[in-house]
């Protein structure tokens, strides 16, 4: 969803007087209304690899009275292309994907060679055709205003400074993605040392490991894992200096609201979705046997990440 935001900043520059609605569920509504190219956020009501078929149709219905011009549908997926067709939108684009031809109109052949990154995929599909590959693409950038700012300051009676430290411990994709805990904990440990607060953002998911780094940092750290929406985790994020983040969710926001980041990439790969930010550094050992793409590491050692030392992070702190 981050990503996308190029896409919605690509359009608007081309079309300034555009209407920009976006399908999504509705979890991503905190990140949509925070960026500015965002008319409206519809909430699509099946999670992830559910069908629907009668949900999709009935939604459809209710989007005709919009009136689109265009769609453009960014899942490769067959049944993601079932909503704008049947609500009769005249020009529906995306990618052939699940050879969608017939639900598609202005159907795109992926050309993985040229297009290598996610945000470049999108940024290409609003795009004339035959427009020059590939694109420049625009940098997210949500907007967070003081009052949002105020907010969780005064919820979680926080103390403002220009020495805080988020942490980003989890990756939902899986161990192969995640820093070891107690390296997180040693920077922790030094950054207190040195006066700067640390923050431990995360889902619920993440508390556990989020709660080693914390007892390992003698419970120095603020723990928000599992306490914040992540409408709050976005406005949080925007009151720190510094973001260490394996490759994630978390790490994409923190760069949308341009933060410096440290991003810790291993059996993904950074040249596909990296952080869209220029401040951010990437650190990735760029093994032999990385990017693997799994998520738990095939040879059993996770030298990837192992082999990525506190001293590294620090130095680049």
């Amino acid at each position: 969803m981050v990503m996308a935001q190029s896409l919605f900043i690509e359009l608007k520059h081309a079309h300034p007087e555009c209407r920009i609605d976006v399908l999504a569920p509705a979890w991503s509504f905190s990140l949509l209304e925070r960026m500015p190219e965002v008319t409206k956020a519809v909430a699509m009501p099946l999670t992830h690899g559910q069908f629907g078929l009668m949900a999709r149709y009935h939604l459809s219905r209710h989007l005709c009275s919009e009136n689109y011009d265009q769609s453009i549908v960014l899942p490769n997926s067959w049944k993601s292309a079932l909503i704008p067709f049947f609500a009769g939108i005249p020009i529906r684009t995306g990618y052939l994907g699940e050879c969608r031809w017939g639900l598609l109109n202005d159907v795109r052949k992926l050309d993985k060679q040229t297009l290598t990154m996610t945000v470049q995929r999108f940024v290409a599909l609003g795009l004339p055709h035959l427009a020059p590959l590939p694109p420049e693409y625009p940098i997210p950038a949500l907007v967070i205003k003081p009052d949002q700012q105020a907010a969780v300051i005064k919820k979680f009676s926080l103390t403002r400074s220009e020495k805080i430290l988020a942490l980003c411990p989890g990756a939902e994709y899986g161990a192969a993605k995640r820093w070891p805990a107690k390296y997180y904990a040693e920077v922790a440990r030094h950054k207190i040392d040195q006066g700067w607060q640390v923050w431990l953002f995360g889902s619920d998911k993440d508390k556990e490991v989020a709660g080693q780094i914390n007892s390992e940092a003698s419970g120095l750290c603020t723990d928000f894992t599992g306490r914040t929406s992540l409408a709050e985790a976005v406005d949080l994020m925007s009151l720190v200096n510094t973001v260490i983040s394996n490759d994630s969710g978390l790490m994409h926001i923190a760069a949308a609201l341009n933060k410096k980041i440290i991003a810790i990439y291993g059996s993904s790969d950074p040249k596909f979705t990296p952080p869209l930010n220029a401040q951010a550094k990437v650190i990735f050992l760029n093994l032999d046997c990385a990017p693997c793409f799994k998520r738990e590491c095939p040879l059993g050692h996770t030298r990837c990440l192992a082999d990525i030392k506190p001293d590294q992070i620090i130095n680049a702190i």
